[in-house]
């Protein structure tokens, strides 16, 4: 500190101190030799004294505090400069983002990332690029030499190592970069929320430049004042004789070299700040283009970002633009869906697929895969495959690797959003015959469905228009000169003109209407060709007279509808080949005569109907070998019954029926009798004589015994008799014992 080591008396006396002390000389008079100097009657206790008076009351402030200002100054740059760090609001902003960018910097899937999209081997610019950044402490733009600012000191001090680039990533790494994919997003969504960052590091780089200001100032101004003597003033006098005194301040130098040295620093550390509050207020540091890393990389989907996000890239790339980069490949969506069907490729192996294979039911070797966040490349390692089913699976794109499955057939996409490689369009335009889409909107329908012309078999089930009013939209299908039968569930108004397109080679019409009211059918006459026709659940109230005009047609399904009549089934005698007809799920009361004029008819379906009597005309059918009549209101059968030679169905199930005529048990080619929840108590013992039966239920009725006649049905075996067991246990044990029997 500061101090006077030496006091003496000004050579100016009054002339009171004269007369007294006459012996004392105001000049330096002349002396031996060997002393010389100014002689006072000071003692030491004195010389202290006026030391002590000199330091309090004559040397400047600015030269007794300086090392305090320095010391004061110092520590308020420092707060100033790590507030930001400190900051809840910020703090932990910044410590995620240093933890996040730390492992994405040294995930091995990074590298894995860049070498695949751009084709170029990064550990090599990686690695040049990274020579500068072998410092671990990072000063942020507007950071001087003075002080090191902490920030992004927590950036890992590793350098890139020279790794071989891995063929594949085991199950551990592509689960680890998968998590950091999810936590980018997440981080993304917080921090692009606001811009406190920004805000806090705009102010306290505002701050830092008015404090710069200041100390320059009044520095600038005050370190004249460091001077080696100093001139006191002491009310003294009666105790040395003396009023004036000259201190010397022994610190004066080196403290006033310090405050030039000082001085400098700051000035740096100023000229530091002023760049970084140009950096921040000439340049949009709230946003933050990946244009550079797009076009280096090839991954051109790399999102801009906003806010702190950017604002916090800004900084990062003040450290080491390597950091950005490598950071980008987990805001990619290219670069996730590559690690996406990485990991499926991990998780679905072709032995894994291999073991899923089952038999469809068109006899086909099937896969299902249900609610994958891609399709594994393993599947085309499966060249037995014929039939591929998928069910919600989002935005992927089969590959030209399709064309390996050269015995696939049939393809089944459920609620999926798909594209389809050129090579692999080519592929299935050739070698597809089914295809089934379920949709939840029309534009959900790939366009590609359109250019199958090999396809034979297609089933569409979604809503194809958004208003039931309004005609369907539907592509032409014109260029399907294959196909053999179109199913289509939706709600439709009437029957599309690209259904007509393919009418001369249509075959098989599925529609099933969700009950939406279906008029304006007169485009089924142009459809000549059909022999199978299912219009299900189209609200209509009578049979559509088009259908009359189709001379082909083998077997008409018109479930769920509104019929209460059928008088128009006489018409169906000019459809020579008609063979199954099904009129179940409806509101017919009664069966016309005119029934009898279906002469060819094989399969008849009138269950779930309010039919009451049974006319003796439907058994002149006499070519039924299915009739269902259960879920009615019937109460006799008519024992014309017995015509039906050729019945081996028989169902009259959930009906009224108190007794059974003997003739029934004549159709000796019965191998299904469904009687249950019926009013029967007594089962004639003539049921000996169907001899093939192989199915009888008899649950629900008011049966005590079983006739033991049973026996002589060998066919029928306990699994086929559906009756209580208290009522099979009337049968003799001998024919249960039969019964029972492998």
């Amino acid at each position: 500190m500061p101090s006077a080591d030496q006091a003496m008396p000004s050579e100016n006396k009054s002339e009171a101190e004269t007369e007294s002390v006459p012996h004392v000389q105001y000049h330096i008079s002349a002396v031996p030799r060997e002393m010389s100097g100014l002689k006072t009657d000071l003692d030491l206790q004195q010389y202290s004294f006026i030391n002590q008076m000199c330091y309090e009351k004559a040397l400047h402030w600015y030269a007794k505090y300086f090392p305090y200002l320095v010391l004061i100054h110092t520590l308020i740059f420092m707060v100033c400069s790590n507030f930001w760090f400190k900051f809840p609001g910020s703090s932990s902003k910044i410590e995620h983002f240093i933890s996040i960018l730390g492992k994405c910097f040294d995930s091995p899937w990074t590298t894995r990332a860049l070498s695949e999209v751009s084709g170029e081997n990064p550990e090599e610019k990686d690695h040049k690029k990274s020579a500068t950044a072998r410092s671990s402490i990072a000063v942020s733009p507007g950071e001087g030499s003075l002080v090191k600012t902490p920030s992004l000191r927590s950036i890992p001090e590793k350098i890139v190592v020279d790794k071989p680039t891995a063929s594949a990533l085991d199950k551990k790494e592509g689960e680890q970069a998968k998590a950091l994919f999810e936590k980018v997003k997440k981080f993304r969504l917080h921090v692009e929320e606001g811009d406190i960052l920004y805000i806090m590091y705009v102010r306290q780089t505002v701050f830092k430049v008015l404090k710069f200001l200041l100390i320059i100032a009044y520095n600038s101004m005050l370190v004249i004042k460091v001077q080696n003597r100093v001139r006191c003033h002491v009310e003294i006098q009666d105790m040395t004789g003396y009023t004036h005194f000259e201190c010397n301040h022994t610190m004066a130098h080196l403290f006033s070299k310090l405050s030039y040295c000082y001085l400098c620093l700051v000035a740096v550390y100023g000229l530091t700040s002023l760049y970084t509050s140009y950096w921040l207020f000439y340049r949009s540091l709230k946003e933050y283009s990946f244009e550079y890393v797009r076009q280096e990389t090839g991954i051109s989907d790399i999102p801009d970002v906003k806010n702190d996000f950017a604002f916090m890239l800004h900084m990062i790339d003040q450290y080491d633009p390597l950091y950005s980069k490598r950071f980008a490949v987990f805001l990619s969506e290219v670069s996730e869906n590559k690690l996406k069907q990485l990991n499926l490729n991990h998780e679905w192996t072709a032995e894994k697929l291999r073991q899923r294979l089952q038999i469809s039911a068109n006899n086909r070797l099937e896969l299902q895969l249900f609610m994958l966040s891609g399709l594994p490349d393993t599947i085309f390692e499966l060249t037995e495959l014929q039939s591929l089913k998928l069910e919600i699976i989002n935005n992927v794109t089969i590959p030209a690797s399709v064309s390996q499955l050269q015995d696939l057939q049939e393809l089944s996409l459920y609620q999926c959003s798909l594209k389809l490689h050129t090579t692999a369009t080519s592929f299935l335009k050739e070698n597809l015959k089914v295809l089934r889409v379920k949709f939840d909107d029309s534009r959900e329908l790939p366009n590609w469905t359109y250019g199958l012309r090999n396809l034979e078999e297609l089933y569409l089930t979604g809503t194809l228009s958004p208003d039931a009013s309004k005609n369907i939209v539907l592509e032409s299908l014109r260029e399907l000169k294959c196909l053999k039968t179109l199913s289509l569930k939706s709600n439709l108004t009437k029957i599309p003109q690209s259904v007509v397109d393919v009418s001369s080679h249509l075959q098989r019409l599925y529609i099933y209407n969700d009950g939406t009211k279906l008029v304006m059918l007169n485009n089924l006459k142009k459809m000549t060709n059909l022999t199978e026709l299912e219009l299900v659940r189209c609200d209509l109230e009578r049979i559509p007279h088009a259908i009359f005009s189709l001379a082909n047609l083998q077997e008409l399904d018109l479930k769920e509808n509104n019929l209460q009549s059928i008088e128009e089934i006489i018409s169906f005698q000019h459809l020579r080949k008609l063979t199954c007809l099904k009129l179940w799920h409806n509101s017919i009361m009664y069966i016309p005569e005119h029934i009898k004029k279906l002469g060819s008819l094989e399969h008849l379906y009138l269950s779930h109907n309010k039919i009451e009597i049974l006319p003796s005309h439907l058994f002149l059918c006499n070519k039924l070998r299915y009739l269902d009549l259960s879920n009615n209101d019937i109460r006799f059968i008519p024992p014309e019954v017995g015509v039906l030679q050729s019945l081996q169905y028989f169902s009259v199930t959930s009906n009224k029926i108190e007794n059974l005529p003997d003739e029934l048990f004549f159709c000796k080619k019965l191998k299904t009798v469904k009687l249950g929840k019926n009013s029967l108590s007594v089962l004639s013992p003539k049921i000996s004589y169907l001899v093939q039966l192989t199915y009888l239920e008899l649950r629900g009725n008011h049966f005590e015994v079983l006739p033991p006649e049973l026996g002589c049905c060998r066919a029928l075996k306990r699994c086929g008799l559906i009756v209580e067991d208290t009522l099979f246990e009337t049968l003799p044990s001998d024919i249960r014992d039969q019964m029972k029997a492998e």
